[in-house]
């Protein structure tokens, strides 16, 4: 084997090793998003919770129906803690943004309340759209 055949073939593995590594990290980056946002799709956690309990139970439908009441009334309380959660962590947030504008230039204020309008635009595009408050730094 000649010196140019052997480099040749050794670009030739890393070339391949380099697109599996891209590939699986494409994928796995999907794979995460995908299920990052299916578990926080309101109604799905539920959904979820009884299909598990049902396959890995092997529950009996008169079970299954006994049980739903029971995993509806947990999933409704997680959405509930869920929802107040983003509402406290949308005052602090407004709060901050509120007291930091205070302390900046004007230039710096519209800067400030363009990545508030990114970060509004963000969760509209990914269903986070609940009913929450506009922030105090937002408005003229």
């Amino acid at each position: 084997m000649n010196g140019a055949l052997k480099w040749k073939l050794i670009a030739g593995f890393v070339l391949v090793f380099v697109a599996g590594g891209i590939a699986g990290a494409a994928l796995g980056g999907f794979y995460a998003r995908h299920l990052f946002f299916e578990i926080h799709r309101s109604g799905s956690v539920g959904d979820r919770m009884k299909e598990r309990l049902r396959t890995e139970l092997k529950l009996t439908p008169e079970q299954v129906a006994k049980v739903s009441p029971i995993v509806d009334k947990a999933a409704a309380q997680l959405h509930e803690i869920r929802r107040d959660t983003g509402r406290r962590v949308h005052e602090i947030m407004a709060e901050t943004h509120k007291e930091i504008a205070a302390n900046l230039t004007d230039e710096q204020q519209q800067k400030l309340q363009q990545i508030e309008e990114r970060h509004r635009q963000w969760r509209h595009r990914h269903g986070l759209h609940e009913s929450v408050p506009e922030s105090p730094a937002a408005k003229p």
